[in-house]
């Protein structure tokens, strides 16, 4: 199983309404090999944290890219650019 992570800086000022209907819309994505999917605003609980992460759960590194290339998934990647200032990322395997 693959994990994929995504940590956002969002711009200052962004628009959180609109990053929270991305998000929801990422999350609903019917994607094949896609075993969960979670996406949140940080909590706040520490000084410094970034402000939004995604966690994708896929069963191997094949159904990952397939996600990646995904036309709508790159479609709403084309949203939030936008509403970013940084972002980082990591798959790692479980």
């Amino acid at each position: 199983m693959i994990r994929s992570v995504v940590v956002i800086k969002a711009r200052d000022g962004h628009d959180s309404g609109r990053m929270g209907e991305i998000l929801a819309a990422l999350e609903a994505m019917v994607v094949p090999g896609r075993i969960g999917f979670w996406t949140g605003a940080d909590l706040g609980l520490r000084p410094g944290n970034w402000d939004y992460t995604l966690v994708a759960d896929l069963e191997s590194a094949e159904a990952y890219r397939a996600y990646d290339a995904d036309p709508e998934h790159n479609r709403l990647r084309a949203e939030l650019a936008p509403l970013v200032e940084q972002i980082v990322r990591s798959q790692i395997e479980m």
